[in-house]
């Protein structure tokens, strides 16, 4: 048996990124963020923020900061001197409640009040980034429309977050704070300022790549129907991770089967970090059934119960690696070949369809036309950073579809970005 074998079976399955029509899902992006934008039925709900990329942020002013996003919880003070470096004080870290678990509304509110307790006096606004599908209001306050990332909290779809949390804070005795609820993307996004105003970038996006992911972008007020603002310009949340436009592989249908919300999320199923491990293991138990792996191999594989992320990438950095999951004798040396390959299709793919996602940003925010002035992307996620290979797969097919349109983008990482994006959106405010 020959890689071509592989390859063909690559290519059945639709697991590669050959596969994948740039311009043609491009399209779909732009024709979903405007049917989102004009309220129309979309897979992009387009959610505005009503939160400007503008403003100077106010020196040596305490905020409190919420960072509920994937499976843990953060609440930390942060302030901002002179020169704009962020102090962060009081930092902890929980478990996301409604992960472990499923919660009441209750339940819920009085972990919240918990956690903010020692912080409760340090400040009298929240910065809450809220990483959940939410509708914000004008004054800033989110109505959650379902969860994602597996969180069970079914009460809470429907209500006001800032308001269920004011309330139950005031039930306990502690005052009422100014809360502003924002999405990680869009505290992405504000938190790329500093170091894209002293590049002198054109405009700012916020990507996402973690448990799971989603986009934001700035977007004048005028383009956006659904809203009654002519002028100006504010962050808007994608929520991208719900894009239903792409052809699922074999793979993933047999592994969006097995979630809790089949047929939901199909984007974010594909190439985000709670996903792939599962994605690659439907792949390589498909490779088993058409024979391409050894009898000990195919055994092994059916009795293979869970497939981590961390699992696709340490095997593609070193197959030889002790802690490599097939690592075992009882992979043949071809066994490791054929499941090399489908993993690195896998990671290939998930990258361009990563990187047509950002471009769709760039190209729909209208800016990044000289290289003088790119767009500044602030990309944070393990699963983007530490999946071996995937930033700079991802960067390539980028600059491939940019190129041709003169576009040119400016890639940032910072440390707890959502944290700091949060605390600007906080004090501004």
């Amino acid at each position: 048996m020959n890689n071509n074998c592989v390859k063909d079976f690559l290519k059945k399955v639709n697991l590669t990124a050959e596969s994948i029509d740039s311009e043609k899902l491009l399209q779909q992006f732009e024709t979903e963020m405007e049917k989102g934008l004009s309220g129309k039925a979309s897979s992009l709900a387009m959610i505005a923020s009503y939160v400007s990329a503008e403003g100077e942020v106010p020196i040596d002013k305490p905020v409190i900061v919420l960072d509920a996003g994937g499976t843990n919880l953060r609440v930390c003070t942060v302030s901002f001197d002179q020169h704009g470096k962020a102090d962060i004080e009081h930092f902890e870290k929980y478990t996301m409640p409604g992960i472990s678990s499923e919660l009441t509304k209750e339940e819920f509110y009085n972990l919240l009040c918990d956690y903010l307790k020692p912080v409760i006096n340090k400040a009298d606004s929240i910065g809450f980034c809220f990483s959940y599908p939410t509708e914000i209001t004008p004054e800033k306050d989110g109505k959650l429309l379902y969860w994602t990332k597996e969180v069970k909290v079914p009460e809470l779809v429907g209500e006001y977050i800032g308001k269920g949390l004011n309330d139950a804070l005031e039930s306990k005795g502690y005052p009422k704070k100014k809360i502003t609820i924002l999405n990680d993307t869009v505290a992405a996004l504000l938190a790329g300022k500093a170091i894209g105003e002293v590049r002198k970038c054109s405009d700012y996006v916020g990507f996402i790549l973690g448990t799971g992911t989603n986009t934001a972008y700035v977007e004048k007020n005028e383009n956006i129907a659904k809203i009654d603002l002519n002028s100006g310009t504010q962050v808007i949340n994608v929520e991208s991770g719900n894009f239903d436009k792409c052809s699922q592989s074999s793979a993933d249908i047999n592994m969006d089967n097995n979630t809790e919300n089949p047929g939901k999320y199909i984007f974010e199923k594909m190439i985000a970090g709670r996903y792939l491990g599962a994605v690659a293991l439907e792949a390589i138990k498909l490779a088993a059934e058409e024979g391409l792996l050894s009898e000990t191999a195919k055994l092994e594989i059916e009795n293979l119960k869970e497939l981590e992320t961390v699992d696709v990438s340490i095997f593609l950095e070193n197959p030889f690696n002790a802690v490599a999951i097939f690592s075992p004798t009882n992979y043949t040396k071809h066994d490791k070949e054929v499941i090399y390959y489908i993993l690195s299709s896998l990671v290939e793919r998930s990258a361009k369809l990563t990187a047509i996602n950002i471009a769709s940003a760039i190209i729909k925010s209208g800016s990044g036309n000289s290289p003088l002035k790119p767009v500044c992307i602030n990309i944070d996620g393990s699963t983007y950073h530490k999946l071996y290979s995937f930033s700079e797969k991802c960067e390539a097919f980028l600059r491939d579809i940019l190129n041709t349109r003169d576009l040119y983008f400016y890639p940032i990482n910072l440390d707890n970005a959502p944290i700091l994006g949060s605390a600007i959106a906080g004090l501004l405010a």
